[in-house]
């Protein structure tokens, strides 16, 4: 939807991934989409040089979000939300539904 604008599909996934769950990394966001690692990686870096994310280093885990400083960072936020809505519903759900323990052992899926 976005990626001609922003320059790739990739980069577009990575923020659109960002907007609904706030930070996360490389592989995360990869494995969401079910695409290579290498060229989201490669976005995310771009997005860094550019100034509209930071990262930071979370143990091995080089941790992504957008940049408080970046200056047009609520209008591009308002796109990207914009175009989150436009997303599949079911799609939409699963970006915003994070798990952040593990499920118990005896607990059935």
């Amino acid at each position: 939807m976005l990626g001609n604008l922003v320059g790739s599909i990739n980069k577009e996934r990575a923020m659109i991934f960002l907007v609904a769950r706030e930070r996360g990394y490389a592989r995360q966001i990869a494995r969401f989409f079910d695409v290579p690692l290498n060229p989201v990686q490669k976005a995310l870096d771009g997005l860094e040089q550019s100034g509209i994310l930071v990262s930071r280093d979370v143990g091995n885990t080089r941790e992504y979000e957008f940049n408080p400083r970046y200056p047009m960072r609520d209008e591009l936020r308002a796109l990207l939300e914009k175009a989150l809505s436009l997303y599949p519903e079911e799609l939409r759900t699963e970006l915003l539904v994070t798990r952040k323990r593990p499920r118990r052992k005896s607990k059935p899926l």
